[in-house]
């Protein structure tokens, strides 16, 4: 059996993670307005009283966003087997850039929310220029 390169693990991980980040802010959402109200929504405009919780809503959206990104980049390291320690650790700061980046969102502290939004940019970089110097 073989098994998964690093950066296909974190890929995989940084997935899990981005899948789930919409489970404490619809919890919220039951919370606040009670389970019918919460799911019986046709047009997904419930609202929140918390600011934490728009915010985690949107840092879940922006995750989403760059993992649009970020998993074709990996893919394609694969793909020309492009693999090095360099992409490897790459893949696993994106992996925790991300995940301080959601809690930093959600807890309004501004400063570490944009380095860790950068920092995982910056990965995205390293990514992309291996394989252009594949």
């Amino acid at each position: 059996m073989n098994s998964v390169s690093k950066e296909i693990y974190w890929l995989t991980l940084t997935i899990i993670m981005t899948a789930s980040l919409w489970i404490p802010y619809i919890i919220n959402r039951i919370i606040e307005l009670g389970a019918l109200n919460a799911f019986w929504d046709p047009f997904g405009n419930t609202s929140t009283d918390k600011a934490w919780a728009q915010r985690m809503m949107d840092s879940h959206y922006n995750a989403v966003e760059n993992l649009v990104i970020f998993a074709p980049l990996v893919i394609l390291v694969q793909i020309y087997s492009a693999n090095t320690n360099i992409t490897a650790t790459a893949c696993m700061i994106y992996f925790f850039a991300r995940l301080i980046h959601y809690v930093s969102y959600t807890f309004a502290i501004p400063l570490l929310r944009v380095v860790t939004f950068l920092a995982g940019y910056g990965m995205q970089l390293i990514l992309a220029l291996t394989i252009l110097n594949t």
